[in-house]
């Protein structure tokens, strides 16, 4: 892989993206913070941060966002239940609107969903259908041609948290994970080769800090090749079913 300077982080004003700028920039990494009002982000974000305006929902402003990315850790997200179609258009548009704003560059991307993406039953799939968008948003990462992992964590600073860092695959688990420790393996994902291809769930606890994230990658199974959802998915999304635009968007990315 070529080397990676400037890191564009998708969500860096979040409770997780600050930690992602941090990690990043602790790394040796130039954190680049997208962000629709700046003054907004510098009361949030490290002194010397650099800063990027533009909108995930209008494509047109993030064309000079993404031009200098060498890579793109998205962990953005909508949680406004009120507006349900803030699902469709946070957290899978944002995704496919960096996506065409890309055009032909395939930087290394990291994207952040959640765990039970798959499973369509659970009551934060109603509404909004959010686990879905989520799911979808995966499914054009995967697509993109982009060298990409993808990592959905458990439940965000829930519990004790900790530092001791557990993968799993196949969206069956459910435990916590503290948000620094998501930031640190989000980052390390982007600079480790091993994670390429790769979708699992991360869970952390007490016990040693993991700080071996070579192992922790390659315990898991990369995804297969041109499949649309994770290795040991739930198979129960079916593409033919799926809004015309989702179909849409995977075909353009499947031709360009």
């Amino acid at each position: 892989m070529s080397a990676i300077e400037h890191v564009l982080v998708i969500g860096a004003t979040g409770r997780t993206g600050r930690h992602v700028v941090a990690a990043a920039a602790a790394r040796g990494l130039a954190p680049v913070a997208l962000a629709r009002n700046e003054s907004r982000a510098r009361k949030v974000l490290p002194p010397g941060t650099q800063i990027v305006v533009g909108d995930l929902t209008a494509p047109d402003t993030l064309t000079a966002a993404v031009r200098d990315a060498d890579a793109v850790i998205f962990v953005h997200g909508s949680d406004d239940d009120s507006r349900p179609e803030s699902f469709e258009r946070i957290d899978y548009g944002g995704v496919a609107n960096v996506l065409e704003a890309l055009g032909k560059r395939r930087p290394r991307i990291v994207l952040q969903t959640t765990i039970f993406v798959t499973r369509r039953d659970h009551p934060f799939n109603e509404g909004g259908h959010a686990l879905d968008w989520k799911r979808r948003s995966e499914r054009l990462v995967r697509l993109s041609g982009a060298p990409y992992t993808i990592v959905r964590p458990g439940w965000l600073d829930a519990g004790k948290g900790g530092g001791h860092l557990r993968i799993e695959q196949g969206d069956s688990g459910e435990d916590n994970i503290s948000r620094a420790a998501l930031g640190t393996l989000l980052v390390e994902a982007l600079l480790d080769d091993g994670a390429i291809g790769k979708t699992f769930e991360v869970f952390s606890g007490p016990g040693h800090t993991t700080t071996d994230f070579a192992a922790l990658f390659e315990e898991a199974r990369p995804d297969a090749a041109g499949a649309l959802d994770a290795v040991k998915d739930t198979d129960n999304l079916p593409l033919d079913a799926e809004p015309a635009q989702v179909q849409d968007d995977l075909r353009h990315l499947r031709t360009r």
